[in-house]
């Protein structure tokens, strides 16, 4: 046996030397799909206040917690907002795979992500801070950065960047 054949054997995991079935792979390609949109008159995103106007539209009724993630060009204009997860009463569990899926598709220079919490207490809570440390990290791997995450509670909201758990 040849030795690229053998090193195809090694990895396949075939160790028997008996020749595995092939398995058929799939082709594929990656598109985004607009399920709707919005007209934003301010054009792009200069403050939490700007972003948590244009979040609250989505998030103001909503009896439990979503979680949301919208994509910036390098000029801080929304190319894309996402709902990344919906969770229940008081909980949410968000990976950054999901939330930087959108990110990379949209071409994004940046992201800011947002979720609401039901009861109108806008105080992070631990896995708040938590996930907000590993999305910043995440993005700093993968070359998007986490601007801010907001939680909004009605006419309230709470910047983690603004309250320092964002730094540089």
């Amino acid at each position: 046996m040849t030795q690229p054949a053998q090193q195809l054997e090694l990895f396949s995991g075939n160790l028997s030397g008996k020749k595995a079935p092939a398995k058929r792979v799939n082709i594929v390609s990656l598109k985004m799909v607009r399920e709707s949109s919005i007209l934003y008159p301010d054009r792009n995103i200069r403050s939490p206040q700007h972003a948590v106007k244009l979040l609250q539209h989505f998030l103001q009724d909503a009896d439990r917690e979503y979680f949301l993630v919208v994509c910036l060009d390098t000029k801080n204009q929304v190319n894309s907002i996402t709902t990344c997860h919906i969770g229940t009463l008081n909980a949410s569990v968000v990976h950054p795979r999901e939330c930087f899926k959108t990110a990379i598709l949209s071409n994004a220079a940046s992201i800011i992500v947002a979720h609401n919490h039901p009861s109108g207490n806008t105080t992070p809570s631990p896995e708040d801070l938590s996930v907000t440390k590993r999305l910043k990290e995440a993005g700093e791997l993968l070359g998007v950065e986490l601007l801010d995450h907001l939680i909004i509670a009605g006419n309230d909201f709470c910047s983690l960047k603004e309250s320092g758990y964002l730094q540089k």
